[in-house]
């Protein structure tokens, strides 16, 4: 048996759980990596499959799925072709916005318990490290990529992380192995090219030993950051409250900066946005202290992050809505302009149509049962509906009159108008 299925089969025995589904781009790492893997009828019994993720980004794309279509069938691997959009106006890059399309489309491929394989190497640590040392990373980044972590309904594996590349390459090369040339990978432009070809081949010249004492240094880091992660982990659940996703903002700001950074960039990868930068996350500490009645929002590209009521809420980015929309409605579930909707608890149909809007400014409504007219925005205030909802919240108009505004308040013509229904409103965030 070659070294390298030598080296797959004992990581196979220690991961015994799960199938199996490796990211295949054609490449020489996953090429390796996958025509392995189909040499082993372990990896074979656990369901082997191979994921090819077309980006769109180049002409020759469709000839390179096709290309790892065919040759996973010709290694009995069933091999699934998926395209995907790549955010070209993301704000933070090509490379970063094709890699988080990828890795979304990872996420929702996986079976219950499947692990996707990654072919990532000894080589690809480093260059990983580099990059967020040269970002101002802490411990956590500084430990460069995980063996695992969970991804979608599964695990994100990589098993060849202390594999050289030049054992990929090897390996490809005496099995007579066809691999896709993707020309981007030599563009030195993108900034891990940049270190993969001008960067570590200099340190190396002086320091031949340069790669292994990265990855080295990146296993000391990883053990720091698992010990601190298991005090940051019960700060989490002391300042988190699962029934909103905020944060306490002054525990946060009171932990000390070790436990602070990983707790902050861990909660908002759980929620699916991106972490700030060192700039970004240092103007997130300093609106922590904003006075009362201000509402701060730091965004960043994939995310925003608001300091309201003492606590830390953090969403996508919230798209543009046009305060003039309108639309009729009868009672069937009604899409809102912020991706929210509208419906009718139970489920029926009004007797008469009603106007449903935006806010404008200025609203008044009487609420059922009180003798008061109140100004809307009062109402907003003091029922503790979150700024960022307030925009989008649906009003309720019938012949020009506001009589309900979301699923908070009806006025007597309101009640009296839906009768045995009411108005039931799922903000999009």
């Amino acid at each position: 048996m070659n070294k390298l299925a030598s080296i797959l089969r004992n990581a196979l025995r220690k991961e015994p759980l799960g199938q199996l589904c490796v990211a295949y781009s054609g490449g020489p790492d996953s090429t390796a990596l996958l025509h392995a893997l189909a040499q082993l009828p372990e990896a074979q019994e656990r369901g082997l499959r191979a994921l090819h993720i077309d980006h769109g980004l180049h002409a020759d794309s469709h000839a390179w799925a096709t290309h790892c279509r065919e040759l996973a069938q010709a290694w009995q691997v069933p091999c699934l072709v998926l395209r995907v959009e790549v955010n070209h106006a993301s704000g933070y890059g090509l490379e970063a916005a094709a890699r988080d399309a990828r890795y979304r489309a990872f996420a929702l491929s996986l079976h219950e318990g499947e692990r996707i394989v990654l072919g990532h190497h000894r080589d690809d640590q480093a260059e990983t490290v580099l990059l967020k040392l040269l970002r101002g990373s802490g411990p956590e980044g500084l430990g460069g990529m995980r063996v695992a972590r969970p991804l979608g309904r599964g695990m994100l594996w990589r098993p060849l992380l202390d594999v050289p590349r030049d054992a990929l390459r090897q390996y490809v090369d005496t099995n007579g192995l066809p691999c896709i040339a993707d020309p981007s990978n030599a563009d030195h432009r993108l900034t891990r090219n940049f270190l993969r070809h001008e960067i570590l081949p200099r340190l190396t010249e002086h320091w031949p030993q340069a790669v292994e004492s990265i990855v080295h240094s990146a296993r000391h880091s990883r053990q720091a950051a698992e010990a601190l992660s298991q005090q940051w982990h019960a700060a989490r659940n002391a300042l988190h409250d699962p029934a909103t996703g905020s944060l306490d903002a002054t525990g946060w700001l009171a932990l000390s900066p070790a436990l602070r950074h990983p707790l902050l960039d861990d909660w908002l990868h759980a929620r699916g946005l991106p972490a700030p930068t060192s700039a970004q996350r240092a103007q997130i500490e300093r609106q922590c202290l904003a006075r009362e009645g201000q509402l701060p929002c730091i965004r960043w590209p994939g995310a925003e992050l608001h300091v309201w009521k003492g606590r830390l809420w953090a969403l996508p980015p919230q798209p543009a809505i046009d305060p003039q929309w309108r639309a009729d409605w009868l009672g069937a579930p009604l899409a809102l302009p912020d991706g929210g909707s509208l419906q009718l608890e139970p489920a029926g149909r009004l007797t008469e149509p009603v106007s449903v809007r935006l806010r404008q400014g200025g609203e008044q409504l009487r609420p059922a049962g009180n003798p008061h007219t109140r100004e809307l925005r009062d109402l907003m205030q003091q029922s503790g509906m979150p700024p960022w909802r307030r925009l989008a919240c649906p009003l309720l108009y019938a012949g020009g009159e506001l009589v309900g505004v979301g699923d908070r308040w009806l006025t007597d013509r309101g009640v009296e108008l839906f009768g045995a229904h009411r108005p039931l409103w799922h903000p999009a965030f």
